[in-house]
């Protein structure tokens, strides 16, 4: 099934006229994976498509409060997580948690939050990445070159700006005006 699957994202990736890079090297079984940009709702369906090329579940986070019937099949058909925003155990907590029990876990995040443009990104990926003890995989659509590009793998440092300016860095070289606002405060 996986095949069949990965064959069909790759002939839909041919027909929206996109190329898909073959995984790094350096991608093994758990990441965070931040994907930039986020304009339209097609992000989320070339990044669906291209977990299933690669042949892997990627995973979002959603609030639990989303997981009634009929929305939960819905949520666990696309590899959502549901978060308890309640509970005294935070989210970042929450997602070291089941990096810890799995033995795969792919946890993609927009750090943009939102389609709309920012001033600066969300910073939780780098605080779950670092919680878990894993790496950060930079993803690129690069709607100018019509690709969806591996960019980098980032291992949170003890300075999360450090990182970020890292990130942002990255970001930059591949065409993509990354938004951090160095002056804002964490969020």
């Amino acid at each position: 099934m996986k095949q069949i699957l990965s064959l069909t994202g790759k002939f839909l990736y041919f027909l929206m006229g996109w190329q898909f890079e073959p995984l790094p090297p350096y991608f093994s079984n758990k990441h965070v994976i931040i994907g930039f940009p986020h304009t339209s709702n097609m992000d989320a369906v070339r990044a669906f498509i291209g977990y299933r090329i690669i042949k892997r579940t990627g995973h979002i986070m959603v609030k639990k409060e989303w997981f009634f019937w009929p929305m939960s099949l819905v949520f666990k058909i696309i590899g959502g997580i549901p978060v308890d925003r309640g509970s005294s155990q935070g989210a970042v907590e929450q997602m070291a948690d089941i990096f810890n029990r799995r033995d795969e876990f792919l946890l993609a995040i927009v750090p943009e939050g939102t389609r709309k443009k920012v001033k600066t990104i969300k910073k939780g990926f780098w605080y779950i990445a670092k919680a878990a003890n894993v790496s950060i995989v930079c993803w690129f659509l690069d709607n100018k070159n019509k690709k969806a590009r591996w960019l980098a793998e980032i291992i949170p440092g003890e300075n999360m700006m450090d990182d970020l300016i890292r990130i942002r860095d990255i970001y930059e070289k591949a065409g993509y005006l990354f938004p951090l606002d160095v002056t804002a405060s964490s969020q």
